[in-house]
């Protein structure tokens, strides 16, 4: 608690680096992750900074490496080294240098393989497929011969081509055979009918098997054709369709017997292209492999040396370049572990001349830094989510931890989906070393990061639960019913319902009603089950305790805020802040909170009247009323005639109405007198010729909450009308926010109430139409599991997580919190390299 209760104190300083070992302190301070660096060069491109080189050598870096990964993830093989390169320190400069030359030596290996492999490939394919050729085309020259024949016998004029040699149709065929992608052959096969207007013969025949494009992997189905054609322009014409449409033609000889041959020796290569890939194959997967054990490592190592040039950029260099000067945040504490971590870097870079950190004085705001673990970090998440607190404010964290699920769980209370919950929540802390590795998208990541949240929730929700006594919807005697039923064959075990009359017991333990006997044990009696008036019961119960609840924790608020102003030294914040605002809620609010606990505890005979009046009748009377008593029937203390309760109510209206002005007028006109003061002494030391040029006598005054300069004139009106202003916004923001922020806690009851009417629709309207049969059970059982978790567990416990946050940040926190501060972001290698892998 003591490291979140305010931030952690935070030192500006200077540190001074020789350039020779400004590389390996910089790394050591990265390892130990507490120091931020700010940088010194804000107008400074970042091409014109010192270390831009040694930036670019890294991206470099990055890029050989991007290549190889990508090599590594086609050949399936998983990265190595990460982990372990995590928790090493960055390579020096040497090492950095080493990784260069074999990166490089790397690269040139594997596109030397790929062109390679990339060759071999294509030559296996163009073989494949001249292979195909060869053996499909037998039946095509047999076609050839005959549609030839027939040409020079018929002269019928309908069926002679329009284009002819001169020479006649006797002559010679030529033909053109090659493969094309399956996609084009319509397109090619009517381009060709147009373009030689029928003088051509088609043929062609599918590839069974699809054929892998060496140049991207893709499989392609291709289709073997021939054309065959009359004369030599028509010939052309024929190759340059081909080449439009992409078609690979292949030489294919005219006779039988060279066919032949040529296949055999298409044969032969392809059986000695196939050894050859193997081993191609093999020996790239070989490297691939041992780049994949070390290429993680790389990663990391190179991205840590990138981060820290990258914040040597950030530091300016001397007019005699002889040191570099950077400009950080640090936390007090640490200074011992950064002292070391210095002393580290010079032992490691052998340098004679140590480092040197030079505090200094600034009035720039320092950052917020707190130390958190993996329990109390997704906590101090949820505040931050709001508004990182002010540097040295009371921080809300270590509160929220205990509240936030508490009013989740009054709202969620259930012990059933409250276990359910918890177990989750625990399986995953269980096995959260392993999880973490899970990508399961930015929903996982969250529930992951809120594991210790959930679980909270979940046991505290398990705690309301019991204390409601309900159990998915339904009550468990833990100890016998402190109520008798009036009529002795009522059983609670049977759909019957009974009235349970107001139950007290007079101070002779007697009971008036003839069916109460005592309080039960803890939480609720499981006779309200079913009483029909349940609904009534927790109504009231449940809606009161809301505003309760409500109401202290919203007192807890302002009662921080005291403990900011006294940190801070604001007195006047203090007398006309404080003291003004605890009052009104506790007159108004506070007030009320008593009148509830009070009608609790009394019997009903105890009152005045014999009456147990209305407490919001009574609290709107407590305004509308003012000087009157109140109504015989709302006299809930004193005298029965009401006069003790009419002094007591009339004094803490005029407590509460007198509140108002002065925290809206008392600090502002003090301020302002504050301000005429140091303005006429400014004026009596100018006539005395005490003040020089440029200064202005400033008082040690306890409060900085003025904010003004001290010039006369329009400056200081200007200035007395903003913090006036300011002052009547916060004014009626606060007695405002009082009403809407108690009507705004309701939510926990209403919530709670849907919560659990969902809960018993869920088991009135599924699971108890299952009981009559075993096999309609199981179908009703899984229905109103799958139904309790999707609606129940998810949806409910989403919208009670939001309402509880909103009461956190806006009906809380807005009491004492400021949030107009910035988180203090140290240079972590370790971080580095996780946010630039998300």
């Amino acid at each position: 608690m003591g490291t979140l209760w305010r931030s952690q104190p935070v030192n500006r300083a200077q540190l001074f680096l020789q350039p020779e070992s400004a590389y390996e302190t910089i790394s050591a301070l990265g390892e130990i992750g507490q120091v931020q660096f700010i940088d010194s060069n804000p107008d400074v491109n970042a091409f014109q900074r010192k270390f831009v080189n040694e930036v670019r050598r890294c991206d470099e870096m990055e890029r050989k490496l991007r290549y190889f990964e990508a090599e590594v993830e086609k050949a399936d093989f998983k990265l190595n080294g990460a982990d372990v390169a995590l928790e090493e320190r960055a390579p020096d400069l040497k090492e950095m240098a080493a990784m260069e030359g074999n990166f490089a030596k790397i690269e040139r290996e594997m596109k030397e393989i790929n062109g390679n492999e990339q060759v071999l490939k294509k030559q296996h394919l163009e073989l494949t497929e001249l292979l195909e050729i060869l053996s499909k085309t037998a039946v095509f020259f047999d076609e050839a011969e005959a549609a030839t024949a027939t040409m020079s016998v018929t002269g019928n004029e309908d069926h002679t081509p329009l284009l002819q040699d001169n020479d006649g149709v006797g002559g010679q065929l030529g033909f053109v055979t090659g493969v094309i992608v399956r996609e084009k052959v319509p397109s090619f096969e009517r381009l060709l009918w147009r373009a030689c207007r029928g003088n051509v013969f088609l043929r062609r025949v599918a590839i069974e098997q699809p054929i892998k494009d060496p140049s991207n992997g893709d499989e392609l189905h291709k289709e073997v054709f021939i054309v065959f054609f009359q004369g030599e322009q028509l010939g052309k014409r024929v190759k340059k369709i081909c080449e439009g449409f992409e078609a690979t033609i292949y030489p294919c000889p005219a006779t039988p017997s060279q066919r032949r041959e040529l296949k055999i020796g298409v044969d032969s290569r392809l059986a000695d292209l196939h050894n050859v890939l193997g081993r191609t194959e093999d020996h790239r997967r070989q490297v691939l492999q041992n780049i994949a054990f070390r290429l993680g490592g790389w990663l990391v190592h190179v991205r840590k040396i990138k981060a820290i040039f990258h914040t040597m950029n950030k530091f300016n260099v001397d007019a005699t370049r002889k040191c570099l000067i950077a400009e950080c945040w640090y936390p007090t504490a640490k200074l011992a572990e950064i002292q070391e971590g210095l002393r580290d870097g010079s032992m490691r870079s052998a340098s004679d001349v140590p480092s040197i950190l030079n505090d200094v004085r600034t009035t720039e705001q320092p950052p917020t830094a707190y130390f958190t673990n993996k329990f109390t970090s997704g906590f101090q998440g949820i505040v931050n989510a709001y508004g990182v607190a002010s540097y040295r404010e009371v921080n809300p964290g270590p509160f929220t931890i205990i509240t936030f699920p508490f009013l989740f769980a009054v709202m969620f209370g259930d012990l059933g989906h409250g276990f359910l919950m918890a177990i989750a929540a625990f399986f995953i802390i269980l096995k959260e070393k392993a999880l973490s590795k899970f990508d399961g998208g930015e929903i996982w990541k969250t529930m992951y990061d809120g594991r210790y949240i959930i679980l909270l929730m979940g046991l505290f929700s398990m705690y309301t639960g019991f204390i409601y006594n309900d159990i998915f919807s339904k009550s468990v005697t833990w100890a016998p019913s402190g109520w008798t039923t009036p009529d002795a064959n009522v059983s609670i075990h049977n759909d019957d319902t009974l009235t349970l009359a107001a139950p007290y017991i007079d101070h002779k333990n007697m009971t008036h009603n003839g069916d109460f006997r005592h309080p039960y044990v803890l939480g609720l009696d499981p006779i309200w089950q079913v009483a029909d008036n349940k609904l009534t019961f927790s109504n009231s119960y449940k809606m009161k305790l809301s505003v309760i609840l409500g109401i202290v924790q919203m007192g807890f608020g302002v009662i921080l805020s005291l403990f900011n102003h006294v940190f801070f030294k604001k007195s006047l914040k203090m007398i006309h802040e404080f003291i003004p605002q605890i009052l009104f809620l506790g007159c108004i609010f506070g007030y009320l909170v008593v009148m509830i606990v009070y009608k609790w505890v009394t019997p009903l005979h105890d009152f005045p009247n014999k009456t147990a009046p209305s407490l919001l009748i009574m609290l709107i009377n407590m305004f509308l009323r003012f000087g009157l008593p109140p109504p015989p029937d709302q006299v809930l203390y004193g005298d029965p005639s009401g006069s003790t309760q009419q002094v007591i109510q009339m004094a803490l209206v005029v407590i509460a109405v007198i509140c108002v002005p002065w925290m809206l007028l008392t600090r502002p006109l003090i301020l302002r007198s504050r301000m005429k003061k140091r303005e006429n002494e400014a004026h009596n030391r100018s006539a005395d010729g005490m003040l020089q040029q440029g200064t202005l006598a400033h008082d040690d005054d306890d409060d900085d909450d003025e904010g003004e300069g001290h010039s006369g004139g329009h400056d200081e009106e200007h200035n007395f009308g903003e913090i006036m202003v300011h002052q009547a916004i916060h004014t009626i923001e606060f007695c405002l926010g009082c009403i809407s922020n108690t009507a705004s806690y309701l939510r926990l009851w209403a919530l709670s109430l849907a919560h659990s009417q969902l809960s018993d629709v869920l088991w009135q309207m599924v699971l108890k139409n299952g009981f009559p049969a075993f096999w309609k059970l199981f179908f009703m059982f899984s229905a109103w599991a799958a139904l309790t978790i999707a609606v129940l567990l998810i949806m409910e416990g989403l919208s009670a997580f939001l309402h509880a946050l909103r009461l956190h940040w806006v009906e809380f926190q807005s009491k004492f919190y400021e949030g107009s501060g910035h988180l203090f972001a140290p240079f972590k290698l370790q971080s580095v390299i996780v946010n630039e892998e998300e």
